[in-house]
C-alpha cells in the first residue's frame, strides 16, 4: 500500500509544531512558512525595495558588528523553534550560546531551539503581523530585543523586553539607538530609514569603540 501524501501547507492551517515541520519539509520552492499560536502564516513574494534591500542593509549592520565581537552569532531567515505552536523565521537575528549566557542553542539537526537575544523583522507597514501576533510570541518567551523596521511607513521601533513587556526605546540627542543586550550594537535610526549605509556604519564604529564594547569583547 502506497503512503498517503502529505497536504501541502496552507495560509491560516492549524498544526502543530511537529506537522508543519513535517509539510514544510515537502515543499521544496518554498522559501518562508511560519507556525504562530498553532496558526500556519506563508509570506507572500518579496520586493526589493520593500523588503530585500531593507533585509540586506540589517544583515551589513549586524554582520559587521559581529566581525567586531567574537563568539556573538547571528543568522539570516533561521527557524527557530520556541514551542509545540510557534516556530519562526525571522528575518535576521542576533544570539549567544549557552556558555556565553544566551537562552537559545542549536539542535541535532541544526535548528535554533529557544529565543534569540535579538530579532529585526522588516515589515510592511504597522498593520504586519510582526508587531500584533509575533511580537507577542517574542514577549512570552523572552526575546529581549525586537526591532521592526516599518517600510511604508518610514518608522523603526525598537522595544526591549522590561518587566515582561516590551517598551520602545526613545532614541538618543543624535538620533541613535543602542542595544542594552549587546554593548556597542549602535543604529542610527535616519540614516537607515534614508538607506544611507554608509553612515549607519559609521556610526556603528563609533560603537564599537567605546570602552563598554571593548571591555565586553
Amino acid at each position: 500500500m502506497s503512503a498517503v501524501a502529505l497536504p501541502l501547507l496552507q495560509n491560516g492551517d492549524c498544526l502543530n509544531r511537529f506537522q508543519f515541520e513535517r509539510r514544510y519539509q515537502t515543499m521544496s520552492r518554498l522559501k518562508k512558512a511560519e507556525l504562530l499560536e498553532g496558526i500556519v502564516y506563508m509570506a507572500s513574494p518579496l520586493h526589493y525595495e520593500h523588503h530585500a534591500k531593507p533585509h540586506a542593509m540589517v544583515i551589513t549592520w549586524l554582520g559587521n558588528y559581529c566581525a567586531a565581537t567574537p563568539g556573538v552569532e547571528f543568522g539570516d531567515n533561521a527557524t527557530v523553534r520556541l514551542d509545540l505552536d510557534n516556530e519562526v523565521q525571522p528575518d535576521v537575528l542576533l544570539w549567544l550560546p549557552k556558555h556565553l549566557g544566551g537562552q537559545a542553542h542549536l539542535s541535532d539537526d541544526d535548528y535554533l531551539e529557544g529565543a534569540p537575544e535579538l530579532i529585526v523583522e522588516i515589515a510592511a507597514s504597522s498593520a504586519s503581523y510582526d508587531l500584533r501576533q509575533k511580537r507577542q510570541v517574542y514577549r512570552r518567551h523572552g526575546v529581549q530585543e525586537y526591532v521592526v523596521w516599518q517600510v511604508h511607513d518610514r518608522r523603526l521601533d525598537w522595544f526591549i523586553l522590561t518587566e515582561g513587556e516590551y517598551v520602545a526605546q526613545s532614541p538618543t540627542a543624535e538620533g541613535l539607538l543602542q542595544s542594552q543586550r549587546f554593548p556597542g550594537l549602535v543604529l542610527d535610526v535616519a540614516a537607515l530609514l534614508k538607506r544611507d549605509l554608509a553612515t549607519v556604519l559609521a556610526q556603528l564604529q563609533r560603537g564599537l569603540q567605546t570602552p563598554a564594547h571593548r571591555e565586553w569583547v
